[in-house]
């Protein structure tokens, strides 16, 4: 099955090890971002992922281009041109001190494309999976129109369209998010949140939980879940429960809700001791992917969603370097990490 993902792919630059932003002498150069992250997660798998965005036309893009394509992406449909590639900065947190993220990428490349960059008949010949983040039509522009444009081509030719709603607030408000995003997904099949993309895009709330406090309510997003799919008639949804205990110190489950069977099924929940946070959501959308379009049922999908998410949890950088055997062992229920000789 082929798959094609959409977005913005960006440079990353963070401190060596603990150090915060004005500590540094020095930064760390790898290229990231969250439809990027989940083409390489497929890749890994051994599926057929492609991605898709816009970049310079300088060495800067070829190197974020090189990047995903090492991998084994297909990156053919890349459109080039345009002034500049993204950057953003990574600090990590440690202990009580939460990580920082600051944007370089107004006036990229991708965040200035044109509806009439991206041919979508051609783009989308022979695929059967479409997946974009929130992110994506929040850079703003013809963005909106575009991922628009790419939806009902979808919609038309029944390819099934997943997406992770990603709020960020630092690129757009709530209400521009629930505006926007409630145009685009009602053309999505499945949909992807975490504790609290529901409630800043869309206002809805799991009963009993309190995210900033870290208290869930594993039940309360059944109802969560229920509302997003009445209201734009998703097939499936999925929702990410962290529990951070500390920026080194998380619980980490999930929740996948079937909308025809009116049934939910809730992961392990695992206890992460975190090397790098960022791009672990990227890596439960990949981990979803893959597990749905390989036919696992409800239960096996989230099972392989939440434990390829959690061994990202322990790697360096955005992507999610880790096998098929590796992550149905953990979520077999081997997490030992003992040494493999």
């Amino acid at each position: 099955m082929k798959v094609v993902t959409f977005g913005e792919i960006m440079m990353r630059l963070n401190p060596e090890g603990f150090f915060r932003f004005v500590q540094a002498e020095k930064f760390e150069a790898s290229y990231a971002g969250g439809e990027a992250n989940v083409a390489v997660s497929l890749a890994n798998y051994g599926m057929d992922a492609a991605f898709v965005t816009k970049l310079p036309a300088n060495p800067l893009g070829e190197a974020a281009r090189n990047e995903v394509r090492r991998f084994g992406v297909d990156t053919s449909s890349i459109v080039w041109g345009g002034p500049r590639l993204g950057i953003y900065f990574a600090e990590k947190g440690a202990s009580q001190r939460a990580s920082k993220v600051v944007y370089d990428r107004a006036g990229s490349s991708i965040a200035l494309a044109k509806r009439g960059d991206f041919d979508w008949a051609k783009i989308f010949k022979g695929v059967k999976w479409f997946h974009f983040t929130g992110i994506t039509p929040a850079l703003g522009g013809e963005l909106p129109q575009i991922c628009l444009d790419a939806l009902k081509y979808c919609k038309a030719h029944k390819i099934t369209v997943s997406c992770d709603l990603n709020y960020r607030g630092k690129l757009w408000t709530k209400a521009e998010a629930g505006k926007c995003m409630a145009k685009l997904v009602p053309f999505v099949d499945v949909l992807i949140a975490n504790e609290a993309d529901a409630a800043d895009v869309f206002g809805i709330v799991g009963e009993g939980s309190d995210v900033e406090s870290g208290k869930l309510n594993k039940a309360g997003y059944v109802s969560v879940a229920e509302q997003l799919v009445k209201r734009f008639g998703c097939e499936k949804v999925a929702i990410t429960l962290r529990t951070s205990l500390s920026a080194f110190d998380n619980l980490w489950a999930g929740m996948l809700y079937d909308a025809k069977a009116k049934k939910a099924a809730f992961s392990k929940e695992y206890a992460l001791h975190i090397v790098d946070r960022v791009g672990g959501g990227d890596s439960f959308g990949g981990g979803l992917i893959y597990a749905l379009a390989s036919g696992k049922g409800t239960e096996a999908a989230i099972e392989f969603a939440v434990a390829a998410s959690a061994l990202k949890h322990s790697i360096e950088h955005d992507f999610n370097h880790v096998s098929v055997a590796e992550v149905e062992t953990l979520a077999g229920g081997n997490g030992t990490g003992r040494v493999q000789r």
